[in-house]
């Protein structure tokens, strides 16, 4: 019988949840759009789909370059910006339309105070709650990947990107049906694409870094963390909408010097976090060196993003896409060993599946080994 592939320990494997989910998720996301479609000519909607597509992958390549030392499973990462995109979105454009609605019906106002008040009051709630659904998901099913504040943030954004992504959509459409036409539209582009793309990450990841909290703790205590996270993630959504509503230009600076407050904070957090990691490496990897399987060189390629990339180069440059592919895998099962080591020390993992995963782990970096070019640098 043939051996299991180790490299399923770095769980990027298509599963039927998964599928299903993308479904979905998909499913949920013609639904939305199709609304879109409805309310606007199909050219006009092209248009605004293509101006709220244009900068996601530029968006994308930002979120991610802060996930170098531990790169999440992609299968995880693609979930996440489907839910934002297609789950989210319709579900909060719903209740948010009936909230609407609500104000109308009840309070006797004009439509627009009654938007107002519905996206500064009502909105966070909901849309905080429908995008963070999928943080509390990771946490319920896939609560090894979150190993510190980085994974949070990083999945938070995700889910954030795709969100915006779909809500950009029916914002720029409505701009384009508008009175001022492709001046509004010109207007909308530049407030939301350009100058807020990362309003929803920044929102969402305040439940993110709590949910990756909550991951490395147990107890009841969880809960009170995750709280917490949501109350700052609606807070700030909803000092956002209101300072856009009701501040006027003065506002809308006041709103934005929040955000880049938040993002600055952020950033130092993925920092720190990347300094935990490689204090992780630095203590977990040395007593492996009796296996060969690891050197004093290897950790410090390990501890460095520049020396990493450096390693792969060398790889590329000697052994082509084959030995590239096997440092890729060394330097990811070799980060993912520290980590399951610190989880094991937090009791996250019982005894039978550290050995599981540590096994594994270090099979692919025999793998990884062999396919590498020689001499290996460092050793000899």
């Amino acid at each position: 019988m043939a051996s299991r592939d180790p490299r399923w320990v770095f769980k990027d494997r298509p599963s039927f949840a998964l599928i299903f989910g993308l479904v979905l998720t998909g499913i949920c996301a013609i639904v939305s759009l199709s609304f879109d479609v409805i309310n606007g000519a199909p050219v006009q909607f092209a248009i605004a789909l293509v101006l709220a597509i244009a900068p996601v992958p530029l968006l994308l390549a930002a979120v991610l370059a802060l996930d170098r030392l531990e790169p999440e499973p992609r299968s995880n990462l693609i979930f996440a910006f489907a839910w934002g995109m297609g789950v989210a979105v319709l579900a909060a454009g719903i209740i948010n339309s009936l909230n609407l609605h609500y104000i109308v019906d009840t309070a006797g106002i004009s439509q627009a105070s009654a938007r107002n008040i519905a996206a500064t009051f009502g909105a966070p709630p909901v849309e905080e709650t429908m995008k963070g659904l999928v943080l509390l998901g990771i946490l319920r099913f896939r609560r090894a990947e979150l190993d510190g504040p980085t994974d949070g943030i990083i999945y938070a954004s995700m889910v954030g990107l795709g969100f915006a992504m779909s809500e950009n959509v029916s914002y720029y459409l409505a701009a384009l049906n508008s009175e001022a036409g492709a001046a509004g539209l010109a207007v909308t582009v530049v407030l939301r694409g350009i100058l807020s793309p990362f309003a929803h990450p920044l929102f969402t990841s305040m439940i993110g870094v709590a949910v990756a909290y909550a991951a490395q703790r147990s107890g009841p205590g969880r809960v009170f963390i995750i709280l917490v996270g949501w109350i700052g993630a609606m807070t700030l959504h909803g000092l956002w909408n209101g300072l856009a509503s009701y501040g006027g230009f003065q506002g809308l600076v006041v709103a934005y010097l929040i955000l880049l407050v938040v993002l600055l904070v952020l950033i130092g957090v993925v920092f720190r976090d990347r300094r935990r990691v490689v204090g992780l490496l630095q203590r977990y990897l040395p007593p492996y060196e009796p296996t060969r399987l690891v050197t004093p060189a290897d950790v410090h390629m390990l501890s460095a993003l520049s020396r990493r990339r450096r390693a792969r180069q060398w790889a590329s440059s000697r052994g082509g896409k084959r030995a590239l592919q096997a440092m890729k895998d060394y330097q990811l099962a070799a980060t993912e060993l520290g980590l399951l080591h610190e989880r094991a020390a937090r009791r996250i993992v019982d005894e039978q599946t550290f050995h599981t995963e540590q096994r594994a782990l270090l099979e692919c970096m025999s793998a990884a080994r062999a396919d590498f070019p020689n001499p290996v640098p460092g050793r000899g």
